[in-house]
């Protein structure tokens, strides 16, 4: 059979000309062509094309290579051709097509939607590429792909591309529900941006019963006509067990579980007695009135303080934190497990720690009447809270007292006056205190705390859940170690200590790792700056940005004002992500020009690096290699990322769970977000955020995006953020972590 589109090499001609077939063709055929069968044409089409890239092709030429016989396929076929030769995705030569030759190739990595569509970011410049489901291959999310890209449609914001190949297979395993059938199994994935299920053979099911959750690999996908082949590598639980829920949404998150063989047979080789000879060469502190202050839960004390009043009028303040650094070498499983994992990761039920629990909880862990090795810098600090000396300096410690929070609050407001530690903590909390307000005039910025606490039963039932307080006596910490931090990074990088870098071999700043906070960007300042005019607030903007002292001027009028949380979380995503550097520039947020991470190497492995580079450069050794700094730093930012991403999806899995229980009931809420497809609202006794759709509201509204208001076209009914209204919870979804409301008249 032979076939003829048209002659015309004009493409948008072309599509006239095709439409008019097509028109003929839907008028006959209700039922044309979906979305769907276009990809797959698309595909196709360029598939052929790319096997022959040196040879143009007529068009029936290409469809009698697809085996394309009938007239209404072929008329599927010359709608699709036509589309893309408008498009520039496929190269016209007069009644000829061919391989666009302007088609680039690039690198990145499949981000999937689990909406069906994804986005490839190049890795060799700064573009995102848009990618549909067909022409994504045999890739998965995660994977390293090499991909083809098109020239950009005029109606398109990105470009699109197609995989052409699977550079690295990296989702290997997938976390889920598996599903047992007569004679196979499948495991339908948690995470939804992994677009296909799992096929299982009846020889892999390694004792997995249906509706547990599961660990599956990937171990082939050679068609993306058909699933991906696996075996189970872990079965976790009952999926209907509340830990076991958290457990798989933290493993289908890259949460690693579980420590390998060989690194748990490490820890557990390391002595927790310290040898006296370590003892001898470190300064010793034990005598000092050390204390830590931590959760009432906690059992990884990285940090503890002290502080004594000095003949001048000043005051030492010793911030010791845990030499995880002397227990945990360079090139040993520990530390390449530790890097892995870059950060611990605090679920809303669990701690899934960076380091073995040996190391975490006990060996390193500043434990009260135990002696510990510490680094511990001690800087002397005026009653205004200046800086004027300092020392950092191998310790050994022994902490007199493991306070908690709530204990310390009770100190510092007066209650057991009597008590050992009582005094040091009102002390400490004084030059705390002085330190915020000098910090604040600065130009930082107190964003507060919006975070919740979920109470758990025995079972891991949600029972209540609170907001969490942020007392004085988490202030005091929270100073005292951002002072450290503080102090750490300036001890590298200020120009006034250029002097001891000569020792090192160089004149220049030794290469460090940084905490470093970039200004906003200016776009998304300006629409913050539009958003709060709607509220009657300004922030004012200098040469198109803001100050962090504007910024932080504007969050301090908000207080109290029913608006308050909305604007400070539309401030918070205004603002630059922070993250770890060789390079420093900042941190805006804080207002300070040098900072660093000092304070938890238990659980941060860029505060490990730390002290391993100051120790380094103590002794006079060589700048360290920039490019490996700057690759874990890289890595190190990216796992503090999943690990909130993490802990913030448990939190809000429990939350679920918990409104679960009150479907049907109406609550008081606040409207903390809208958008054009419908309100979020939170409620405001249950601290939880769900979502009333456009579709369930009783008129026909349209969203005005100059004062994010939906409004009703017929009752004039409107709701912004900060708005007081009623709400009935309508469903909540477990598994898609989702709350659906009602707006009660």
């Amino acid at each position: 059979m032979t076939f003829s589109c048209g002659s015309n090499a004009d493409g948008q001609a072309v599509v006239a000309e095709y439409k008019i077939h097509t028109d003929s063709f839907l008028a006959q055929n209700p039922t044309a062509i979906t979305e769907t069968q276009a990809d797959r044409l698309r595909q196709d089409i360029l598939a052929f094309l790319r096997e022959h890239p040196n040879d143009a092709h007529r068009s029936h030429e290409i469809a009698n290579g697809l085996g394309i016989e009938d007239n209404e396929t072929y008329l599927q076929f010359c709608d699709v051709l036509a589309e893309m030769t408008a498009q520039q995705r496929v190269e016209r030569d007069g009644r000829k097509y061919k391989t666009k030759a302007t088609t680039r190739q690039h690198t990145g990595v499949l981000q999937c939607h689990d909406k069906g569509f994804g986005f490839v970011q190049a890795t060799d410049q700064d573009e995102e590429f848009f990618i549909r489901e067909a022409n994504m291959g045999e890739a998965l999310h995660g994977d390293l792909v090499r991909v083809a890209v098109a020239a950009r449609a005029p109606e398109d914001k990105k470009r699109e591309c197609e995989v052409l190949e699977v550079v690295e297979r990296r989702c290997t395993e997938v976390v889920g529900t598996f599903h047992h059938r007569s004679d196979f199994a499948f495991v339908e994935p948690d995470d939804q941006r992994i677009l296909q299920d799992v096929y299982v053979a009846p020889d892999a099911f390694s004792g997995a019963k249906d509706g547990e959750k599961v660990m599956v690999s990937i171990d082939r996908f050679d068609d993306r006509k058909a699933s991906p082949e696996g075996r189970i590598l872990r079965v976790i639980g009952p999926s209907d067990d509340p830990n076991v829920r958290v457990l798989s949404l933290a493993m289908s998150m890259d949460v690693k579980a579980d420590f390998p063989d060989e690194v748990q047979a490490e820890a557990e080789g390391i002595p927790v007695k310290i040898p006296e000879d370590e003892i001898e060469r470190r300064r010793d502190l034990r005598d000092k009135p050390i204390f830590t202050i931590d959760p009432v839960d906690a059992k990884d004390f990285d940090d503890a303080i002290h502080v004594e009043a000095l003949d001048n009028g000043n005051y030492e303040v010793g911030v010791h934190i845990a030499d995880v650094s002397h227990y945990v070498e360079p090139d040993t499983a520990i530390d390449a497990e530790a890097l892995e994992r870059g950060t611990s990761v605090y679920l809303v039920d669990r701690t899934v720690p960076m380091l073995p629990e040996k190391l975490s909880n006990k060996v390193c862990s500043l434990r009260p009447h135990e002696d510990k090795l510490a680094f511990s810098i001690l800087m002397e600090l005026t009653t205004e809270g200046d800086v004027v000396d300092y020392e950092i300096c191998e310790t050994v410690i022994h902490s007199k007292e493991r306070l908690t929070y709530d204990r310390a609050q009770d100190y510092i407001e007066g209650g057991y006056p009597d008590d050992k530690m009582a005094a040091d903590v009102v002390q400490a909390n004084r030059l705390a205190k002085t330190i915020t307000r000098r910090r604040m005039q600065e130009g930082a910025i107190d964003f507060g705390s919006d975070e919740v606490n979920v109470i758990l039963d025995d079972d891991g039932t949600p029972t209540n859940i609170v907001r969490k307080e942020r007392l004085q006596a988490n202030r005091l910490i929270e100073e005292f170690m951002l002072l450290a931090n503080r102090t750490v990074a300036k001890h590298i990088a200020a120009p006034e200590h250029m002097d001891r870098h000569r020792s090192n071999g160089t004149d220049e700043p030794l290469p460090f790792v940084y905490r470093v906070h970039d200004s906003p960007d200016s776009e998304e300042i300006q629409q913050l700056a539009e958003y709060v005019r709607v509220f009657d607030h300004e922030l004012p903007l200098t040469d198109g940005n803001a100050r962090s002292s504007d910024l932080g001027a504007l969050i301090d009028e908000v207080q109290g004002q029913p608006e308050e949380q909305v604007i400070v979380r539309a401030a918070l995503r205004a603002m630059s992500k922070a993250e770890y550097a060789v390079g420093n520039i900042g941190h805006y947020g804080l207002g300070f020009d040098y900072y660093s991470h000092f304070t938890s190497p238990i659980r941060r492995y860029p505060d490990l690096m730390v002290h391993r580079l100051l120790k380094r450069y103590a002794k006079g050794g060589s700048p360290a290699d920039i490019e490996d700094l700057a690759a874990r730093c890289e890595h190190c930012s990216e796992q503090e990322r999943n690990a909130e991403e993490a802990e913030r999806e448990s939190v809000k899995l429990k939350q679920v769970e918990y409104v679960k229980n009150h479907v049907g009931e109406e609550f008081d809420g606040v409207v903390s977000g809208v958008t054009k497809f419908g309100v979020f609202v939170e409620i405001t006794d249950l601290l939880v955020e769900g979502l009333v759709h456009v579709r369930e509201m009783n008129d026909y509204y349209v969203y005005d995006e100059s004062t994010y208001t939906l409004r009703g076209e017929n009752n004039g009914t409107s709701y912004r953020p900060g708005d007081s209204v009623r709400v009935e919870v309508a469903s909540a979804s477990v598994e898609d972590r989702e709350i659906d409301l009602l707006f009660v008249e």
